[in-house]
């Protein structure tokens, strides 16, 4: 009578092996895709850059600068310090910083500064001080 159970267990259904088709599926795209990203991400550290394409706003006697962050590099930066100094001839007049607390490779994130002097009227400078590695 064990003899005739053990066939019995041993016997798949059409349904059971539809099923481990589909999981077998899953399981190799998954591998596939994780070796994928592997092979093409960049493995370099981080590129900050910041620029502004946006031109400045004039509201209620502030001036709002606006930027973008990017991280053009491979390994994602934690608490990216961006800083803005206003000088006029050579002095600065008035500077102001911002952290971004996360960007991945490719991200980008857009911010402003905002200074009750006219910047327009002297020389800004927008630039990226620090970030830390996860």
């Amino acid at each position: 009578m064990s003899e005739s159970n053990n066939e019995q267990q041993q016997k798949r259904t059409f349904a059971e092996w539809v099923a481990f088709a589909i999981a077998c599926f899953i399981l190799f795209t998954l591998t596939g895709l994780v070796l994928y990203n592997w092979v093409t991400t960049k493995h370099e550290p981080p590129i900050i850059s910041v620029t502004r394409n946006t031109p400045i706003r004039e509201t209620e006697g502030q001036f709002y600068v606006p930027f973008t962050v990017t991280n053009t590099g491979g390994e994602t930066a934690e608490l990216v310090q961006i800083i803005a100094e206003l000088r006029v001839n050579g002095e600065v007049l008035e500077s102001g910083d911002q952290q971004i607390d996360f960007l991945s490779n490719g991200e980008t994130q857009e911010g402003a500064f905002i200074f009750s002097r006219d910047p327009r009227q002297g020389e800004l400078i927008v630039r990226s001080s620090s970030y830390k590695l996860p």
